[in-house]
């Protein structure tokens, strides 16, 4: 697994926001060979659950955004949601594009890149059972908008990794106290000199959310010396780093 840049003293671990998604349809098998053929440190996805108790790769609530279909994933059997095609939203040669199933995923991932879960609706138990019987606990990290969710994966899984996001120091004591978090992120827009220094003085991974494809903004991540970025352009942003190093 290659993708990691280098400024100044510090690695920047490339994190692939829903995959390759500029060239291919999001949380698609698709978009995730295309992190893989860059050599991309981690494609981040998203996962939802089916009525029956499938995980999927889908951002949600509904499957109307990215697929042929109807409905909210939630409320949908994974025989619908397995027929669906994911990919001619984008562009017709992505037709016939499936919606993958998690487990298939990290089968399939597994030694070629990282993943950054973020939880959109999962049940633990299931989710955790899925990372494990993978061999994936090293491999992953989790993120969700629910608060009691992720306090509930630390208690359950307290060797799993968490992502809690900052946007000031008082937060960043707040995700080491509550949440024994291993990683926070913050938008490129909040980052500070004290809150890189605290986070780095605490020992948790400090990654920087730069969406945009704006070359001067991943100069500045880099410049931040940030040990993960969180972008939508991963192979620009590998471009650039390769530049700022003097390199190819």
């Amino acid at each position: 697994m290659g993708g990691m840049e280098r400024s100044g003293t510090r690695r920047t671990e490339i994190v692939c926001h829903k995959g390759a998604n500029e060239y291919a349809p999001e949380n698609t098998f698709a978009a995730a060979r295309l992190c893989v053929d860059w050599g991309m440190d981690y494609v981040e996805i998203d996962v939802s659950t089916s009525r029956d108790g499938r995980m999927y790769l889908m951002h949600g609530p509904t499957v109307d955004r990215t697929t042929d279909g109807k409905g909210r994933i939630a409320e949908l059997d994974s025989a619908r949601i397995d027929a669906l095609d994911a990919g001619s939203w984008f562009s017709p040669l992505f037709a016939g594009e499936r919606v993958p199933r998690l487990d298939d995923f990290l089968s399939w991932i597994r030694g070629k890149a990282r993943v950054f879960l973020d939880v959109k609706e999962a049940e633990h138990g299931p989710l955790i059972d899925t990372i494990r019987g993978n061999g994936m606990e090293r491999d992953v990290f989790f993120w969700s908008s629910d608060s009691a969710w992720a306090l509930e994966l630390r208690r359950l899984a307290p060797d799993l990794r968490i992502k809690v996001n900052v946007g000031s120091v008082a937060d960043l004591h707040e995700a080491a106290g509550l949440y024994r978090a291993d990683i926070v992120e913050a938008d490129l827009s909040r980052v500070t000199e004290g809150l890189r220094a605290a986070a780095r003085a605490m020992g948790i991974s400090f990654m920087i959310m730069a969406p945009d494809k704006d070359e001067e903004a991943f100069r500045r991540v880099l410049a931040w010396d940030a040990d993960m970025v969180n972008c939508n352009h991963g192979d620009v942003f590998q471009r650039v780093a390769r530049q700022v190093r003097g390199g190819a």
